[in-house]
């Protein structure tokens, strides 16, 4: 049982307010289609069909950078994946919403404004205050319930996700519970055989924390990507370094370099890196060279080597359950997705439990003709992916806890 209500205890006919995270890429100025909508929609369907009005409250983007838009083309998306029309209006609390609100008849759903133009979203703040805010105190006395279906922002303390669960009856949407099962499962689920990590990307800090709270959780990690080479260079080898024009190494070293020696030093034997590493050669083709030759770092790294896919395929295929945080190469460019989606085939093909979370990883499953269903879950979170790993705490899940006490 999930520690918070669901939409299973929603009371029939209520005029009910939903949180989702639908932030997408911005191309030409439009919002692009991707898994968000997808999930979200059955949420939005579900509540829909079970004859309730529906308001939804999203976010795109933040003030003052290029992909902070409105909304609009956002409804258009969301139509399409729940086959009803989705009203918007280019407001979120003034009198323009609160009539579309007022109007609303049973099964019909409706869209406001970007949650961040509106001062009171911004910036996060304890939840006490968000919920003293005009934009919650003024939407709030027209709803019933209160849904908050946005796992991948539960870790930010806006007014939009803190604020309503205080003065509103509140509940988990299904993508919520879903995403809330999954990644905790690491934490709160006893496994009869190996549990093994897959760690890449580019953000290494993130990693190497998760790596370090989830020791006896993890039997084994799998490194590549930025937090593979710092890792190979604890272990003595002339790699882990920014070249010229570069900015991803040496900065996250310095951060970093103390707590990765240390775990390299205590926890070696659960921590497999890469053999080989593959770059861009002088014809613009995939070349490969082992670590062990590596006498000074020359090129860019892209990808792990074929011999490391070789080497993390039986484990992976032994393993009871797999994580996947981080892609351990360029899979955008085909050259440099060996590393990747080798790892992801060899966890499709295995009986385990499997987790890919974070939306850049995911993405890899349908560039390369992968199917979705054949991992346990594929999350859409990238910062509460990271806190529900580590054990810290979302603020949104923590109260939607509290609320199911009440």
């Amino acid at each position: 049982m999930p520690p918070f209500r669901t939409l299973d205890d929603l009371p029939a006919a209520s005029r009910v307010l939903v949180r989702l995270d639908l932030n997408s890429p911005i191309e030409d100025g439009a919002p692009q289609d991707n898994r968000r909508f997808d999930r979200h929609a059955g949420t939005v369907r579900e509540l829909a069909e079970g004859g309730h009005r529906v308001v939804c409250l999203a976010h795109q983007g933040r003030p003052g950078r290029d992909d902070f838009t409105s909304l609009a083309g956002h409804a258009e998306i969301l139509s399409n994946h729940i086959d009803r029309d989705v009203g918007f209006v280019a407001d979120t609390y003034g009198d323009e919403a609160v009539d579309a609100i007022e109007s609303l008849e049973a099964g019909e759903v409706l869209l406001l404004e970007n949650t961040r133009m509106c001062e009171d979203e911004l910036p996060e703040a304890e939840p006490a205050e968000k919920a003293d805010t005009e934009f919650v105190r003024t939407l709030a006395p027209y709803f019933d319930a209160y849904v908050n279906d946005a796992y991948s922002a539960a870790h930010r303390k806006h007014a939009s996700l803190v604020g309503f669960p205080l003065v509103l009856p509140a509940y988990a949407g299904r993508v919520m519970e879903t995403e809330y099962e999954a990644n905790t499962a690491i934490a709160r689920t006893e496994f009869d055989g190996p549990v093994t990590m897959v760690v890449g990307g580019t953000k290494a800090t993130d990693v190497i924390g998760v790596m370090d709270a989830l020791e006896g959780d993890v039997d084994r990690f799998l490194l590549g990507g930025v937090a593979g080479e710092l890792f190979l260079r604890a272990a003595g080898h002339p790699v882990g370094h920014d070249l010229e024009g570069m900015d991803l190494f040496d900065d996250q070293w310095e951060k970093n370099h103390e707590l990765v020696e240390d775990l390299l030093a205590e926890r070696g034997e659960e921590i497999h890196l890469a053999t080989d590493l593959a770059y861009e050669d002088a014809d613009g083709d995939r070349a490969e060279q082992l670590v062990d030759d590596v006498v000074e770092k020359t090129d860019a790294y892209l990808d792990v080597g074929s011999g490391t896919v070789e080497a993390y395929d039986p484990l992976i295929r032994e393993s009871e359950a797999v994580f996947v945080k981080g892609a351990l190469g360029v899979f955008e460019d085909e050259r440099f997705s060996i590393g990747t989606v080798g790892v992801l085939e060899a966890i499709a093909e295995t009986d385990c439990f499997s987790v890919v979370g974070g939306g850049d990883t995911s993405r890899a499953i349908e560039m390369y003709g992968l199917s979705e269903g054949e991992f346990s879950h594929v999350s859409i979170a990238g910062g509460a992916y990271i806190r529900a790993l580590t054990g810290e705490p979302l603020p949104a899940v923590e109260l939607l806890e509290a609320a199911a006490d009440d």
